[in-house]
């Protein structure tokens, strides 16, 4: 081989070799350029996580549906199936026009107070522990149709439909935001200190109390009591629904409680989620048992109805504290909310108001007790836990008390005798639940 023909191969593999290199190395170049750093990575399953744990409350909407329908008769299923997706379109809506922005209205330690219509900037700084405002509002607004469902099941068997679809608009617009600001939007009762962690007032209480004055205004179903006042249940037609309904709300309420965290990234932040879940299922089993036990000292049977409502008693007593009690304590709280359930139930039944699922014990009694409960485990003041507890839920049921009384006086309130009769899946909707009788 030729000198000159040598020194040209030899050109030509060096340049190969050249190319070569830079090839290998511009992969490294690109992934060290690309690589997200750790404050990005901690913004994404910050976000991401609160993504699921909102899906999850929305879940619970299947949950309040299956409930509802199997503890009532099934003449009026599908129009309790019906109030159940309309609480979730109506409230969506509501909250994003009108909702959000009187809840959280930015700068504010008072009593009301606006911030903007929609949901606002749509740009967040990718840090840990930031929210983006479209996930932030996501998380927000399925608690907000969470209140306005639990009324369905209170008022189910004998109130129009168009009047429903007012007082949905009208919690999850007005009632239930303003309320929720005074503490979870920085207002009056957040500077006194109140402290409710996921809800048990400003979800629960609200959506429980709401349901007791509509269940006062309307009256008990037909056939409730006796012309001398006595007792006379009316069983649901379908429990294996009802159970499974509980069930299903049991697993929403890990995107309720913990998802309340708002941060998960961080040992501090991590360790707090993992504490929120346990302390959630132990209220919540303590619940059942408890209740069931009472339910069967009390009425000599062991009522699954009880025992349902047990378990979300527990649940709903255990939202407002279960970050800050231990585990012995959550067991404590789920218990006495399950021995409250059934006295909330028989309370009920005493002075004649009919709540076919028992929305108000559930969720207006232990909700209460949840947000005292804060006071005596937590480290907070008891007074002003005492103060926010009584507040919020005499809001909801003084203002949704005076909306159901103006639609009563309006007669737009309650179907006729005959309608309640007949049942409202064919009078209100025209279409029965489970096809043409045989």
């Amino acid at each position: 081989m030729k000198l000159g023909e040598w020194k040209t191969i030899m050109t030509r593999s060096a340049l190969a070799g050249g190319v070569f290199s830079l090839a290998l190395a511009m992969p490294e170049t690109a992934l060290a350029e690309e690589a997200p750093t750790n404050a990005e990575i901690s913004y994404a399953l910050d976000n991401m996580i609160l993504f699921v744990c909102a899906v999850l409350v929305l879940f619970m909407q299947a949950g309040f549906a299956l409930l509802e329908a199997g503890f009532n008769e099934s003449k009026n299923a599908v129009n309790i199936l019906t109030k159940n997706v309309m609480d979730l379109g109506v409230g969506v809506l509501l909250f994003f026009f009108i909702g959000y922005g009187l809840m959280y209205p930015g700068d504010f330690n008072g009593y009301l107070g606006f911030g903007q219509f929609g949901i606002g900037s749509t740009t967040t700084d990718p840090v840990a522990g930031a929210l983006n405002p479209q996930v932030d509002w996501l998380f927000q607004v399925v608690f907000a149709a969470t209140a306005a469902t639990i009324v369905s099941g209170a008022v189910a068997g004998r109130m129009k439909f168009g009047a429903y679809l007012v007082y949905s608009a009208i919690l999850t617009g007005f009632i239930y935001p303003i309320s929720g600001s005074w503490k979870w939007g920085g207002g009056w009762l957040d500077a006194m200190g109140f402290y409710d962690f996921a809800g048990s007032i400003v979800v629960h209480a609200v959506g429980g109390f709401a349901g007791l004055a509509g269940a006062m205004v309307l009256g008990p179903r037909i056939g409730r009591y006796s012309e001398s006042g006595q007792s006379k249940p009316i069983p649901g037609h379908n429990m294996t629904f009802a159970t499974l309904g509980v069930l299903i709300l049991w697993v929403g309420w890990y995107g309720f409680n913990p998802g309340s965290q708002l941060a998960f990234t961080g040992s501090g932040n991590t360790d707090a989620t993992v504490l929120i879940a346990a302390n959630t299922t132990l209220a919540a089993a303590a619940g059942v048992v408890i209740a069931l036990i009472t339910a069967w000292v009390a009425f000599g049977k062991p009522d699954l109805t009880m025992a349902l409502n047990g378990a979300l008693a527990g649940l709903v007593g255990i939202t407002a504290n279960c970050d800050s009690v231990t585990n012995g304590e959550a067991l404590l709280i789920g218990g006495i909310a399950g021995v409250l359930v059934v006295l909330g139930i028989i309370l009920l039944d005493k002075a004649k108001i009919d709540d076919p699922v028992g929305a108000w014990p559930v969720h207006g009694l232990c909700g209460m007790w949840g947000g005292i409960a804060t006071g005596i485990f937590g480290d907070y003041n008891l007074g002003v836990q005492i103060l926010g507890s009584l507040v919020i839920p005499a809001w909801a049921f003084i203002t949704m008390f005076i909306v159901f009384g103006a639609m009563k006086v309006t007669g737009n309130l309650r179907v006729s005798e005959e309608e309640e009769a007949v049942g409202l899946d064919i009078t209100e909707h025209g279409m029965p639940a489970y096809g043409k009788p045989a």
